[in-house]
């Protein structure tokens, strides 16, 4: 009897220089990287992943306060997935194993069937598919679809952390964001987004990381002809590129200053979100899919030149 790694099936993809590696365990992105350069961390296939690493963040990211909220008149409360804060955090699918709905040389879907859970009575579908080109780098498309007969709350996010190959320090970052969130020590918003102007968050032009510390949503995002927004990384003659669609308003930027010494500061996570951190309590750019509803989010990765 063969053993499972503790991540499930492991689904290889590859396009030219490119190759990645999708996880049955909640179609985690494990490892990308093209030719011989990782472009996120990576973990191995018996190991948990770390700190959200790859992670797809259904149907919720970040956090919700409490875990509680209310939606079409009814109140529900899930359980406390960060405990030390009391929220529940980064949604319910990523400990899920996904199954395959189609798999080929240069892309592979998985999915998680609809189901209700605690605290989330809602019978919501979740397809995710990878594809590579040996040009463009990675695409992954996420499809939500509502196969209940109720409406159902939906948020999205995922979690890879992209890296150099050097701390981040002495990254150049361009983060094209006009307004940051405030949050409190447990990582709930605080206030409204306030501008980036003047503050240690404006990296609107590229600029070096230094010492400045990130674990915040952006939002007000500016985009280009394509419509996508671009986060853009380069560091030793390096340059890293992670785009979103305009179906995420929001993108999270943290630089793992409270990880354990070996990950501190060592890579970025840039997380792509259709909402913000307790947008199930607030409802801000929460999304409602109602029966027989979908709604599909696309971002990527590449290489720039």
């Amino acid at each position: 009897m063969t053993d499972v790694p503790l991540t499930g099936p492991q689904f290889e993809i590859g396009a030219g220089p490119w190759h990645a590696t999708v996880t049955g365990l909640g179609a985690g992105l494990r490892s990308l990287a093209r030719g011989d350069t990782p472009l996120i961390t990576s973990y191995d296939a018996d190991e948990l992943p770390p700190h959200g690493s790859g992670q797809v963040l259904a149907p919720w990211p970040n956090r919700i306060d409490g875990g509680h909220y209310r939606f079409g008149g009814a109140e529900y409360q899930l359980a406390l997935s960060e405990p030390a804060r009391g929220n529940a955090i980064h949604g319910l699918t990523r400990w899920e194993a996904w199954a395959p709905a189609s798999t080929g040389p240069e892309a592979v879907t998985l999915t998680s069937q609809a189901h209700g859970y605690q605290g989330y009575p809602f019978s919501v579908e979740v397809d995710v598919r990878y594809s590579l080109d040996a040009g463009d780098g990675l695409t992954v498309e996420t499809t939500a679809r509502n196969r209940g007969s109720h409406p159902a709350p939906w948020g999205l996010g995922q979690h890879p952390y992209l890296t150099l190959g050097a701390d981040v320090d002495g990254w150049e970052l361009t983060i094209p964001a006009q307004l940051w969130q405030p949050t409190d020590d447990r990582g709930i918003p605080s206030g409204s987004p306030e501008d980036v102007a003047g503050t240690e968050y404006d990296f609107r032009k590229p600029r070096r990381v230094g010492a400045t510390a990130l674990d915040h949503a952006f939002t007000g995002l500016i985009r280009g002809e394509d419509d996508r927004a671009w986060v853009t990384a380069r560091s030793d003659g390096t340059a890293i590129g992670l785009w979103a669609d305009a179906s995420y308003p929001w993108l999270q930027a943290f630089t793992g200053d409270a990880l354990e010494p070996r990950r501190r500061r060592k890579a970025l996570a840039v997380e792509p979100m259709t909402c913000p951190p307790n947008a199930f309590v607030t409802g801000t750019n929460l999304l409602t899919l109602d029966p027989g509803q979908s709604v599909t989010h696309t971002w990527g990765i590449t290489v720039l030149s």
